[in-house]
Formats: structure tokens, sequence, C-alpha cells
């Protein structure tokens, strides 16, 4: 035996940082000898082959547990080799990854290992390419503590030892080029921890998964399946969003099959709802791979690969691409807030705390089972801005709804006094988390500049849409949560008791225009126990339950702000959102409930088309009270300004159980018409205010220089313009 018994354990056990030294064919030091090892716990017994396999030479097997070692005179012959392992009842030839050089080197990942680097995903994971003239596959992982790292797959029969990893030095990676390795093949990879433990884990860079329990990665195609386009002129803020929000999985089912539709079948139908129903965007609960299906994704452990459960990622890149030649933007829920403890994961990757906090007061979420990630650790920034990136540029989305800010913003979150730990200057603040989401924010938006970024934040922290340069979070747009539970509050409330919460419509004013805000009700107000939108609305009768709903809708839509709709609330669903279960579309087929699409259909068309509706958004001097203080009567008016009085919009509301009819202020002469009535036949009204068109009267109104005379339905708003 040519190998020392401690050495050939070590290659066994993959604990070498250079197999590569000791595999494949090396020069016996100080000789013109050359020796020949190769490693198969399932082979019987191993031949090294010339290209033209007319010269072959046996290998002796020296450890049962597969180490196979010769001696040869001549290296000419082998210049270019194969192996062929022989099996009891078959043989496979395989090429030697050890006659490789790294494809990846050490200087690639320097980017990387600064935190700074935006395309990780190019060197990192399963990449498919042409190496020293042949094709295969370069596996790069990063686990800086591991004792040993070995590739298994279908390319080497699964085998869990012969393919151990070599190190890339300081860049805490390992690396290994698979000749002939393909397209479509699973593998693994198995890690031996600093703790000792050995860990079977998925690749944190693939960019496909199969199916739980299995959950191996797939050697995917990296090429752009849907390149980016740019969809927006000038900047967001003046553009009109109005986002349907959604959950792939529960959208719709199959008509003859019980289960979703597929990415494929969705790309058949979606679009043309998304554009009947004129909405400017669709955002999908998060797309990304996921084991656990009752957290509707929001535990991901593949942030570069769409889920498996509907279809392929071409298939999903297919989707999206057919929903943009519609006209309509795609948007997808970002994770970076937290990730699963699954062991097959990122959790303990390499048997340290590598993607998240070893200390549980920083590097845990008690509450949802989930882990941290360690912000401050710059591949951690690489990896997770590399995932936004990459969504980008291989599905060509137009960007980003971030679920849970407030919980990487604030260390005490969900935590008790003693479960935290301060920053160093004492305060509450996740100051790491903090220059992580400005780097994010400044990333996506350098490379893609119409690119949306929207957050979803609970609290008052400052600045979350203002740029970094002036010390803001960089987000394009904030959810309003206030206003959303307010108003929700308030609809909830008995007619009869409503003028004693009148403040909740009214309060939310105050700091509307302290962010870009997005007037959102969302999937979690219709989900665990919370009940539907319009099963919220505090009535007997379901007709005056969804003459209530469009009123609400019809005050979202023309409050400032973008709007984000939940599906199955267009068209007023009883039953509480199931994640398990389709959409109840039988409910088409009632006036009432076709009657509130109709509504929202009309509304968003009209907030596309009018000059007004989406250019007074995001400014206050565009927003004025008529009257905002009429408890009592449970009504509230406002204006929304244009450039020209003209188009001037004045919003008269009426939350009463009474029709109403009063004098309501107005800043311009001329007549005016209704353009909107929540009353309407056509949505599911009775049209009981009557008139639409009315001459204003030079007394004023409401502090107002003129004013105008007609009737809001009970449960209604009316809508009205200048009339040219």
């Amino acid at each position: 035996m040519i190998i020392s018994e401690s050495e050939m354990l070590t290659c066994l056990s993959g604990l070498t940082a250079s197999p590569h030294t000791w595999l494949g064919i090396n020069q016996v030091k100080g000789k013109r000898r050359w020796v020949v090892r190769a490693m198969d716990s399932h082979a019987c017994g191993v031949q090294l082959m010339s290209k033209d396999k007319q010269t072959r030479v046996p290998l002796a097997k020296v450890h049962e547990k597969g180490f196979f070692e010769t001696e040869i005179d001549e290296i000419e012959p082998f210049s270019s080799y194969t192996f062929l392992s022989q099996y009891e009842d078959s043989n496979h030839e395989w090429v030697d990854p050890y006659a490789f050089e790294p494809y990846v080197q050490n200087q690639d990942l320097e980017l990387f290992n600064q935190g700074i680097d935006r395309r990780p995903h190019d060197k990192l994971g399963a990449i498919p390419v042409s190496h020293q003239g042949v094709p295969g596959v370069s596996f790069v992982v990063w686990a800086p503590s591991a004792q040993s790292v070995h590739l298994t797959g279908d390319f080497n029969l699964w085998n869990p030892v012969n393919l151990p990893m070599r190190s890339l030095g300081s860049s805490g990676c390992r690396e290994l080029f698979v000749p002939f390795a393909t397209i479509g093949q699973k593998y693994k990879y198995r890690v031996l921890g600093a703790d000792n433990i050995l860990r079977e884990k998925t690749d944190p860079f693939a960019f496909s998964f199969e199916p739980p329990t299995g959950n191996a990665s797939i050697i995917t195609d990296r090429s752009p399946l849907n390149p980016f386009r740019e969809r927006m002129d000038g900047a967001p803020v003046n553009q009109p969003i109005s986002i349907y929000e959604m959950h792939l999985g529960s959208w719709q089912y199959h008509s003859k099959e019980n289960r979703p539709l597929s990415y494929f079948e969705l790309s058949q139908t979606l679009p043309d709802y998304l554009r009947e129903m004129n909405f400017t965007h669709v955002e999908f609960l998060p797309p990304s791979e996921y084991p656990y299906g009752a957290s509707w994704g929001y535990q991901v452990t593949g942030y570069y690969a769409p889920t498996h459960r509907y279809g392929s990622p071409e298939e999903f890149a297919r989707l999206v691409k057919a929903i943009q030649d519609a006209g309509v933007g795609v948007l997808i829920d970002w994770v970076p807030a937290h990730f699963p403890a699954d062991e097959f994961s990122l959790a303990k990757f390499d048997g340290t705390c590598l993607f998240e906090h070893q200390d549980p007061r920083q590097g845990e979420h008690a509450e949802w089972g989930t882990l941290c990630y360690n912000y401050g650790r710059a591949e951690v920034k690489s990896f997770l801005i590399g995932s936004a990136i990459s969504w980008l540029e291989r599905f060509g989305v137009n960007g980003y709804r971030v679920d849970a800010v407030a919980s990487m913003l604030y260390l005490d979150y969900g935590r008790k006094d003693g479960e935290w730990i301060p920053n160093k200057y004492g305060g509450n603040h996740n100051l790491e988390a903090v220059d992580f989401i400005r780097q994010f924010n400044q990333s996506i938006h350098e490379e893609y500049p119409s690119v949306l970024s929207i957050a979803e934040e609970s609290t008052a922290f400052p600045q979350i849409t203002q740029p970094p340069s002036v010390g803001g979070l960089g987000f394009d747009f904030k959810w309003n949560m206030g206003w959303m539970h307010d108003t929700l509050d308030y609809f909830s409330t008995s007619p009869s008791d409503r003028s004693n919460c009148h403040d909740k419509l009214t309060f939310g004013a105050m700091y509307q225009f302290s962010e870009n805000f997005v007037q959102a009700f969302s999937h979690d107000e219709v989900v665990h126990g919370k009940g539907s939108l319009a099963n919220k609305m505090n009535l007997g009768d379901p007709a005056h339950r969804l003459a209530n709903l469009r009123s609400l809708f019809v005050l979202q839509w023309s409050w400032p702000g973008k709007k984000t709709l939940f599906m199955g609330s267009e068209f007023g669903q009883w039953k509480e959102w199931d994640f398990e279960s389709s959409l109840d579309w039988s409910l088409l087929q009632f006036p009432l409930h076709a009657g509130l699409k109709c509504l929202v259909s009309d509304l968003n068309k009209l907030y596309l088309e009018h000059p007004t509706w989406a250019s007074s958004d995001h400014n206050s001097d565009k927003f004025q009270w008529i009257d905002c203080n009429d408890h009592n009567g449970q009504t509230l008016s406002f204006l929304k300004y244009g450039k020209l009085p003209k188009d001037t919009l004045l919003v008269a509301c009426n939350f009463s159980e009474q029709i109403c009819h009063r004098d309501w202020g107005c800043p311009h002469p001329g007549n005016w018409q209704v353009i909107l009535d929540t009353d309407a036949p056509d949505y599911g009204g009775h049209g009981d205010a009557g008139a639409s068109h009315f001459e204003s009267f030079k007394e004023g109104r409401n502090g107002q220089p003129y004013g105008l005379s007609f009737s809001v339905s009970r449960w209604s708003v009316r809508i009205l313009s200048l009339v040219e």
C-alpha cells in the first residue's frame, strides 16, 4: 500500500482540504512514477482506462469502504482517462472529477465574502459549464466551519463518500467540478459539521428542488427565462398602482380535478382576469420554495427557486411573461425576515450558526418557530440580495413586497424583557438589519430603477420610504397598517354605534403623508378566524353587508395612497380564506356579487384613467376635507385636487342606515356630475339617491366658496367631478 492508513482514512472521511492531491493521478514525490487512486464504496473493482479504452490498469482495493489504488510507470496513455467501476451486476464508466482544476477560484468569491456581491449565484450553487473542454457542473457551497463536505447525487449513483469537495481557502467555500453531470439531475451536500454531526443539506443557491420529503436540489439551466422589462415612466409615487394580492394555490382549482391550477394553467386564465379587473399589478404570496404548506410560502427554504408545487421554473417564467404581456406587473412576496429550522436546509448549515445568530435572543423567532438571519454577516447579505436580483433577472418580476419588516428592525420584536440584547447604543433597533435593508433597496434600484419595493411594516419607524441617501430605508411604499385596522374597526361596528368611533375614519389623515402608503386589505385580515371582508360588515342582511363593502372599497380607492386587495374580496366571498381550497367563484352567478366585482373593475379603470386620482396619492396639498366632523350623520366628505379645476374630485360618503340629503361644500362653480355611485343598480344597489348632475350655488358651505345639494344613499359613496 502506497498511501498510509491515516492518510487513507482522512481521504475517505473527506477531512482533507485538498482531496485532489490524493485522488486521481498524482506523481510520486521524487520519482518518475505516478499513483492512481479512486473511491467508490459500492464497487468491487475499479479499472483505469485510457481514452481509447485500449489500455486498462486494475486498481487494488485497499480498504473495505471502497478505496482503490495502484502505481503506473507511464502517464502518456492516460493524458485523458476514465474509471470503470465494476459492481456485482453492472459496470459504470465515469470521468474523474479530481482531474480538473477549480472552475471557481478563491479570488472569484471576494465580493461574496465582502457582502457586496449582487450576483453570488454566478459562482455558488450548481452551475452547468464547460470546463477544460469537458461539459459538466461546477458545484460551490459556502460552509467555512465544516470538517468535510461530500457531494452526492444522480451523477454518482448517490454514493455518499466518493466525491469529497475541495476547500477554496479563505472564502470558506468548497468546490468540485463534476464532469458530465447534467441538467435535471438531483443532488445534496453531506456536511460533517463543526459539531461532529453529519447532515444532508440542500443547496442554498439551488434554482430548483424536488418535493418533500426528498427535498433534493436539482441542477438547473441558469440562463434568464423572462428578462426584466422596464414598466414605468416617471416616479412610481405619481403612477396608478392597484395590486391584486393572491395565493397561487388557492385562487382557482381545476374544473375536473381537485387540485390547484398549475403555472401553465394559470397563464391561460389569470392574465385575462387581471386585465378584466383593471389591476395594474398582481402580487403573489411567496412563490419561493418552501416545505410546509400551511406557511403559505412564508417559511422559505429555496430563495432562488419557484416552488415545485405548480410546475417548473420555466413554467413559472411563462406565467410571469403572460401576465406582463397583458399589461400587468408582477410583484412577489420576499421573506428575508426569517427562515425555518428544518434540518435539511439553512439551519446549522456547517454545524455552526452560519446564516442565523448563535444567541437565540437574536437568532430565533420563538413565536413563529423560525430563525433570524445574521444581517451583520457579509456572506448572508450577499446571499439574500443575490436572491432578489436573481428573481428580477431570471423571471423578470417587477418588484417585491418585503414581509415582516418590523420583525427585522426591532431587537425586542416578539420578545419579553430579558429575551433580547440591546444594540451598542442601548436601544432596540437592529442596526445591522437597518443597514441590510438599505443595501437591499439601493442594490435593486441601482440595477433596475423601475423596480417596486413595498414594506409590510406595522410601526412608526421613521423614513421607511425615504432614500438611504437622506437616512431612509429606501422602500418605494409602505403598507398603511394603521389605516387598515382603524377602517375595518369602523366598518365592523354596528351602524347604531358608528357615531362613537367616527375618529377611526379620520385619524389616518393626520399621518397619511408621512410616508408613501399603500392602503391594503390583505390576506392577513381574512384568515385565522378573522372572517372575510364581507362578513366583517356588522349587519344581518347579506345585501346590506355587501352595500357596506362597496362603500368600503370606494373609500379605499379614493383615499390617498396606492391600493392592494386580497383575492376573493373583489366579489365578496363569504367564507374565510382557506389555502387548501379554491375561491368560491360560484358566487358570481348572483347579481350582488357580480355587481361588487364590476365595481372593483370600474374603480380600477377610473383610477387608471382619471388625471387626478393617482397623482394626488402622496401630495398633502392635493387632499382637503370638506366635512370630517359629522359624527351624528355618519358622513364623510373630502376633495382631491388636480392641476386644473376640472380635475377635482369630490368624495361624499354616507355610512349611516338612512339616505342622506344635505349641502356639501365645493371649491369651484359649475356643473358637477356623479362619476361613480356605489348604490348604482349595476353594482347591486337601488339608485335611491336620484339625480346625478348638479349645479353649484354661490353660498359657500364647509369653508368652501361654493356649495352643492345632493343625496347619498345609505351605506353608499358618490364621487363627483366637474363637467367641462
